[in-house]
């Protein structure tokens, strides 16, 4: 047995339930109880291997081989990777649309290219565009099919640090504008505090839960709060006491 598809409860846009996750013999991730409501921002943190990326890939159903259950609408999830996989040949219009015979909304697609502040580029091709611009037609491709839940994974971390609080700052106003829950991976502390109502602390192998944040600001966020460096200094000690610092 290895999924389990139903639709969440009332409250949950998402609920993840895994008792047991193993490439062979080897144990990837032990028992993680995940739940997302609707709009709701919460980012898995922690350190290279130890499972983030497969926990977002069972979300996205892209690997469906572990023990234990996943209850969402499978229709509503988009996906961001951590690069941006654009075609080549097809322009930033027919990216964000898919599709190379233009059979797209491409109302829908032009308003998305001038949410993400590409305004001029419909027809620019990949190798035209910087590293961030990529990156901006990514999530409006990501976003293209009206998604309930966004998943990211590791999106900004091959960009500079000014683009990436750029595109930290454009991804919170994309959530607020289009109501929709963000699934963030990452293994950087301050973006997933910047970022999220909640941040879980992900252990080394088998990958489980060492320690669950809440952030309790508002949004639009000071990057300075007190807050954000206390929970710095707390997300640093769950680390530390998971070994993988």
């Amino acid at each position: 047995m290895s999924i389990a598809q139903a639709t969440p409860s009332s409250a949950d846009l998402l609920h993840l339930r895994v008792e047991r996750k193993a490439f062979a013999e080897t144990p990837v991730l032990g028992q993680i109880d995940l739940r997302l409501q609707p709009g709701e921002i919460v980012s898995l943190l922690g350190p290279s291997g130890c499972g983030k990326s497969t926990l977002l890939r069972l979300v996205a159903q892209l690997d469906s081989d572990f023990v234990g259950e996943l209850r969402q609408r499978p229709e509503q999830v988009g996906f961001v990777f951590q690069e941006p996989r654009l075609m080549p040949w097809l322009s930033v219009a027919d990216n964000i649309g898919f599709s190379d015979d233009r059979q797209y909304d491409r109302e829908r697609v032009a308003a998305l290219i001038d949410e993400v502040g590409l305004s001029g580029f419909a027809d620019a091709l990949p190798k035209q565009l910087s590293g961030g611009m990529a990156q901006r037609v990514a999530i409006a491709r990501g976003l293209y099919g009206q998604p309930e839940l966004l998943l990211l994974d590791e999106p900004f971390s091959a960009v500079d640090a000014f683009t990436r609080y750029k595109l930290q700052d454009l991804l919170l106003e994309l959530a607020r504008r289009h109501h929709i829950g963000l699934l963030v991976v990452t293994h950087d502390i301050d973006e997933a505090l910047y970022l999220s109502n909640r941040v879980l602390v992900i252990g080394n192998r088998p990958g489980t839960v060492r320690q669950e944040l809440h952030v309790p600001l508002s949004y639009p966020r000071e990057r300075s709060d007190d807050t954000l460096a206390r929970l710095r200094s707390q997300a640093l000690s769950a680390l530390h006491d998971a070994r993988v610092l």
